[in-house]
């Protein structure tokens, strides 16, 4: 892991930090790898359940590096996000501005936790590029074609309140309180059975590319849903439920 990303596990909970302060957490090609990297070191992790993404120095992301990029410099690892496979929840503690591909990074997390200072924009047209690392499909998706489309062909910014009233983000807290929040949300989800978390998020994604009739017909095909059905955990659940005893979840 290189000095531009930062992890810590914290329980069952990786601690994700963007650490280029000096550059509002821009993303060049070294922070793109140390976020696949660690995104591998989630999925791979038996004892890690989910993952909080943050920045360092009061910023979340300010986006592509354009100053790299301005000079030639190779960009064509930044779309680490988009890929299929992302198992265990993701969750975004914005502890300042989500700028372009910055935003792009939130959207990609399951749940955004924003400090009440956070802002959010696409401002790419605004430099002659756009929202391709998967802003321009996930914020329609997430907030609706209208409200979306308001967003990205102004370049505005919006504050998280704003943020919340359009639904992509979950909780906006006191500024400097983000990380701690976003913590809360994690421990919370790591409560519950390894093995369902990872099938309730395969069945909604997957579930979004078609019909709702098709989605519950193919849902019990889905990898991760079958997994459960034939973990230890699925026993585990129902049987200490009927003996009034906390699950021990083996996460297999």
């Amino acid at each position: 892991m290189s000095d531009e990303i930062l992890t810590e596990r914290r329980g069952r909970v990786l601690v994700i930090t963007i650490n280029r302060p000096e550059s509002r957490n821009a993303v060049n090609l070294a922070v793109s790898q140390g976020l696949a990297d660690a995104v591998d070191e989630l999925d791979e992790s038996a004892e890690l359940s989910a993952a909080v993404i943050t920045g360092a120095g009061g910023n979340f992301c300010a986006g592509m590096d354009l100053k790299a990029f301005a000079a030639g410099g190779d960009m064509s690892a930044l779309t680490w996000f988009n890929r299929e496979g992302i198992g265990k929840p993701t969750i975004a503690a914005l502890n300042g501005p989500a700028l372009a591909g910055g935003f792009e990074i939130a959207l990609a997390c399951d749940l955004i936790i924003a400090s009440e200072n956070a802002t959010f924009a696409l401002p790419e047209p605004r430099v002659g590029l756009a929202a391709l690392a998967g802003g321009v499909h996930r914020l329609p998706r997430q907030i609706g074609l209208k409200r979306a489309m308001g967003m990205i062909l102004t370049a505005r910014h919006v504050s998280a309140k704003e943020g919340l009233e359009l639904g992509f983000v979950n909780e906006v807290v006191r500024a400097g309180e983000a990380l701690a929040a976003a913590e809360r949300w994690a421990e919370t989800i790591c409560k519950n059975s390894p093995m369902s978390i990872r099938a309730s998020k395969q069945a909604i994604q997957r579930g979004l590319d078609g019909s709702l009739e098709q989605a519950i017909a193919e849902q019990r095909e889905y990898p991760a849903v079958k997994a459960m059905a034939a973990s230890q955990d699925y026993i585990e659940g129902p049987k200490a439920f009927a003996e009034k005893r906390p699950p021990k979840w083996l996460g297999r």
